[in-house]
């Protein structure tokens, strides 16, 4: 009965986003060690391996603003993972709590690379011909993949719940017809 315990589950949620931010920076980590700035590494024909700094958000948002994003960005993502380890502890479903421990994880990911480098290291560069997709890193595919979780529970708990409704409905209609 150990996992019936919110302690143990909340625990658990916490280590999968700290798993993220390990993996994340340790990713980040090898890629500066190896990987000169700007330097491409072609690992196949859609893949490159490239290392690259990025001061904005998500595809280089306000990159050029001056450098004051980088406080806003740390002061985003602080209050972001403050409210996300708040809400874990207020026991969601299981699919919420995976969906905040990714986006927990990733944001934590991208907090520490502002203030430690200060400005996010990208470095996963995904392309088909001649045109790239904007390069990133393992906290932000995290940020992704917590975000299609939130959505896809999202849609399914309000197609649940009004699948419900509509089942009240009809049996509260079908008892004023007896």
């Amino acid at each position: 009965m150990a996992n019936s315990n919110p302690t143990n589950t909340f625990c658990g949620w916490l280590c999968l986003s700290g798993l993220i931010l390990l993996m994340d920076q340790a990713s980040k980590y090898a890629v500066e060690r190896t990987i000169e700035y700007g330097e491409r590494v072609e690992i196949n024909s859609i893949l490159n391996i490239v290392h690259m700094m990025n001061p904005g958000a998500a595809f280089s948002l306000l990159a050029d603003a001056g450098g004051w994003q980088r406080y806003f960005f740390i002061a985003l993502a602080s209050g972001v993972s403050v409210w996300l380890v708040w809400t874990m502890r207020r026991r969601p479903t299981r699919l919420e709590a995976a969906s905040y421990s990714m986006l927990l994880g990733g944001a934590l990911g991208n907090l520490v690379d502002r203030v430690w480098r200060g400005s996010v290291v990208d470095f996963l560069d995904f392309h088909w011909s001649y045109s790239h997709w904007p390069a990133f890193n393992l906290a932000d595919t995290a940020i992704f993949i917590g975000v299609c979780i939130f959505i896809v529970n999202t849609i399914g708990s309000r197609n649940h719940q009004v699948h419900d409704e509509g089942d009240n409905s009809d049996h509260e209609n079908n008892k004023g017809m007896r």
